[in-house]
Parts: C-alpha cells; sequence; structure tokens
C-alpha cells in the first residue's frame, strides 16, 4: 500500500511542478521557478521509490496519465484556461488507457 501511496504523492508533486511551471512565465519568476524544480524532483525520488516494488510500465502510464489530467484540470482551475469537448474527450481516452494497461499488467511485482 504505501508504494501506492507514493505514486499518488509522485502525481501530485509532479503537477504542481507543471502548474509552477506554467506560472514560472518561462523560468522568469524566482518563486514559481523553485517550486519546478524541487516538485520534479520529488516526483522523480517518490516515482522512483515506488518502482522499487510495483512494475513500471502500468505505474508510468497512471502517473503520466494522472498527471496529463491533474494538469488540464489545474489548469482550468488556476489560470482560468478553457475547456473544450476535444480535451474532456482525451482526458477520458487517457484515463481509459491507463485503465486497461493496469488491467493488463497490474502494478505489483508477481
Amino acid at each position: 500500500m504505501t508504494a501506492y501511496l507514493l505514486v499518488g504523492a509522485a502525481i501530485v508533486a509532479e503537477v504542481t511542478a507543471t502548474l509552477a511551471l506554467r506560472a514560472s512565465h518561462g523560468l522568469t519568476k524566482v518563486l514559481p521557478s523553485v517550486v519546478v524544480g524541487i516538485g520534479y524532483v520529488i516526483a522523480f525520488v517518490l516515482l522512483a521509490q515506488a518502482l522499487k516494488s510495483l512494475n513500471v510500465g502500468p505505474v508510468y502510464a497512471v502517473w503520466s496519465g494522472l498527471g496529463t489530467v491533474g494538469a488540464l484540470v489545474g489548469g482550468v482551475v488556476a489560470f482560468g484556461e478553457p475547456v473544450k469537448p476535444a480535451s474532456v474527450a482525451g482526458a477520458v481516452l487517457v484515463v481509459a488507457g491507463v485503465a486497461v494497461l493496469y488491467l493488463g499488467g497490474g502494478m505489483s511485482h508477481e
């Protein structure tokens, strides 16, 4: 269970870093730029720890897929970015793809 929590925390750190990247205006604002660096380091450290006991393919699918959806939602909430039907459809497809990979390979070593 701890490994799954690490993946969840890695997703949160990655989405936070990505949103800070948007707020950094090309890494020209100091505080958001610091959040970018720290957030990505934390995300990769947590992901590396989770991969000690979980399968890489499904974990990466969950991490990148949910991170993508999280960045989409975060962009809407934090920056008022528009949501178009195609974006929603894409997010649904990403989540469906992650579910298929997860169900096909599972996340834990067997």
